[in-house]
Formats: C-alpha cells, structure tokens, sequence
C-alpha cells in the first residue's frame, strides 16, 4: 500500500470548513486501505500572525517541506488588513510558493454539464468547457525588484513594481505547459504583453524556440493577455492550454473562474520542479475563492474547490490517477443530481445544501464508485 504524507494548511474564514470536507475523504481512504495518508496540520495567514507574529512559522514551513503534497485553505480577512506588509496573511502563501519552488500554478476552469445555467454567459458557450490555465508562480511583477514607494515631497509619492523574468523561467513554464497539452487536445496559447512590454518580447520568443526545438507537434498560438481575455468571454473553448506569466495568470485564471458558474468550483495546483533523484515535485493545492470572511462560520460555502484540489494531489502528485478521475465523477454525479450551494444556485436549482451536505453528498457518491 502506497504512503503517503499530507499537510493541511487550514488558513482562515472559510478555509477550515472546507477544509474538514477534504478530511473526511482523506480518512474514509484510509479506512478503506485504498492509501496511507500520514497527516498533520499547520497555521498559515492571520491564524498563523495571531499564534506567532508572521504567516507562517519555520516549523511549519519545514512540515511543507517534508510533505508529498501541501493542501491549502485560504488567508486574509479584514481582521488582519492593518499588520504590517511583510507579516500580512497573503505573505504566508507567497512563502509557500518561493521557498518551495512552486514555478507552476495548475487552474482548470471545468464546466460542469449541471452548472451550464449558473455561469452569467449564454449555456452554449460555456457548456462543455475544458480548459486549463497555466501560470508562471515565482517571478514577474510580484517578486520584482525594486519594488518600492517612493516619498517626492510636495504631496507627491511614487510607487514601483518591476516585472522581471529570465530565460530560465520562461523555459520550464512552457515545458509544464507543451506536456500538458499532450495529455489533453494538443494545442497551447501563450498570452503576452509584447506590443508594450519587453517581457512580453522575451516570452514570446523563448516560447517560439522551446515550441520548435522541442515540441513542433503541438499546435502553439501566440495571443495577447489582454485580448485572451476578451475571447475568454466571447468563446472560450477555443482553448486548451493557456500559458502565461504570473500578473496575467492572476487576472485571466479569475475571468476563466467566472465561466464556469462560480470561484467556489475551481482547484487550482502549484507544482516545483521534479527532484533529480525520486522525480517528485513539491506541491500545494488550494481553491481559487479565497477566504470569503463574510460567510464564515454560516455553512454556505461550497467545498467542491477544495474537494477537487484534493482530485488534483491525487492525480499529479501521489499517482493515484484513477481516484482522481472517482473523484470528479462524484462531483459531477452531486451536481446532476440538483445538489447547490448558495453560489451555484440558480432559478431552476436552488440553494439547497451546506458545505457539510455537499462534502458528505461527494463522499457518498465516491463511496459507491469504490
């Protein structure tokens, strides 16, 4: 029996209510014999600030270091909007990705055939869709430097951020990128600023050369950020793999979110790269919608983002690709079954269940595919 050992990383607001959903699935396993799954749990975001002045303590940056996979709630909240910038909950998840290596950010956006009503574009636009956002996570703008503001006097104050990326980089995003897309309709889209930025000009071409000297049978188009978001809404199913840089990523992954009915419904992975020796990647998962303190503690979030970050561990990190695809079959199973939240709710399939509701629901539907 494969072992395997998993860190939860709660966070705050809803965070740890989804999160108890993922537990109850990671101990039904167990029980079952399907895995080994040795578990601990740590602070990260304003919990972690409350508990030790920073985001995340070392021991438990050392606990992520350890594990086969990290899985993520959500920080913030308007609690902590005061701490210091370098302490601030978010800073907690930056740490994660740098010190991790987590180049790669995974965001599928999945319509779901039951939730084809919910999204705010037409149902045959969205219906069906499939596609897959792949994200530049430790460079660009966020990480930049000098990253400063800048006091001018007279009332005035300046305030840089400096987008920054290497060769290096860029290569191994669009590797993640062209062996995906092997695996799924063998096209890629890489989204730029090159018009108006020399990132953007360095991007295209590294991505034009890797494409040629190692992945000339895979179909690449090159389009720019902006209006890769434009036809994210006009048509989006006429892409499968997106691959962009770490500011762009953020933006196009949220209006991706959006088609597919709510931010509630979508994983999202962070991967390294793989050891020289065992060929594993350090990773995290962890839901798109953040921490939403304004239904905290009232049990209408939706834990299928959390459930299905779990889904992606199991498939790219623990190889347990068919329980993956169990996974997803359960959720899809739930939702055609007229089981919502309140974010998926629609006039024709309304709310009707809590986070516990839905989380016991996919467990059950997980258990009869067994």
């Amino acid at each position: 029996m494969a072992s395997f050992n998993l860190l939860y990383l709660p966070g705050d607001g809803i965070g740890p209510e989804v999160m108890a959903e993922v537990k109850k699935i990671v101990a039904w396993m167990n029980a079952q014999g399907i895995a080994r799954f040795e578990t601990d749990q740590g602070l990260v975001g304003g919990s972690a600030h409350d508990a030790h002045g920073k985001a995340i303590s070392e021991a438990d940056m050392a606990k992520a270091q350890a594990a086969d996979a990290v899985l993520f709630g959500a920080v913030g909240g308007p609690k902590w909007d005061k701490v210091p910038y370098d302490v601030r909950p978010e800073a907690g998840l930056l740490r994660l990705r740098k010190d991790l290596g987590l180049f790669a950010n995974l965001r599928p956006a999945i319509c779901y055939p039951a939730l084809a009503d919910a999204s705010s574009l037409k149902k045959n636009v969205v219906e069906g869709l499939d596609i897959l956002i792949v994200r530049e996570l430790t460079g660009g703008v966020y990480f930049g430097e000098p990253k400063t503001i800048t006091d001018l006097g007279n009332g005035q104050k300046r305030g840089i951020d400096t987008q920054v990326y290497d060769t290096f980089e860029i290569e191994r995003i669009a590797r993640v990128a062209f062996d995906l897309a092997r695996t799924r309709r063998n096209k890629v889209s890489s989204a730029e600023k090159r018009n108006v930025m020399k990132t953007g000009v360095l991007w295209n071409e590294v991505v034009t050369r890797i494409h040629k000297e190692e992945y000339a049978s895979v179909q690449l188009e090159h389009v720019l950020a902006d209006n890769c978001a434009m036809q994210l809404v006009r048509w989006p199913k006429q892409y499968d793999v997106i691959v962009t840089d770490n500011l762009f990523g953020d933006v196009l992954s949220d209006v991706a979110a959006m088609l597919t009915g709510s931010l509630g419904m979508l994983p999202s992975a962070s991967l390294g790269a793989p050891d020289a020796k065992t060929k594993r990647r350090k990773s995290l998962y962890e839901p798109v919608h953040g921490s939403a303190p304004d239904i905290a503690g009232t049990g209408a979030a939706n834990p299928i983002a959390m459930i299905a970050s779990f889904g992606m561990a199991l498939r790219y990190s623990l190889a347990m690709g068919e329980w993956a695809d169990r996974l997803d079959a359960a959720i899809s199973a739930v939702l055609a079954d007229g089981l919502r939240t309140r974010d998926i709710a629609s006039e024709t399939a309304p709310a009707n269940a809590t986070t516990t509701q839905m989380g016991d629901a996919i467990l059950k539907a997980l258990q009869s595919r067994a």
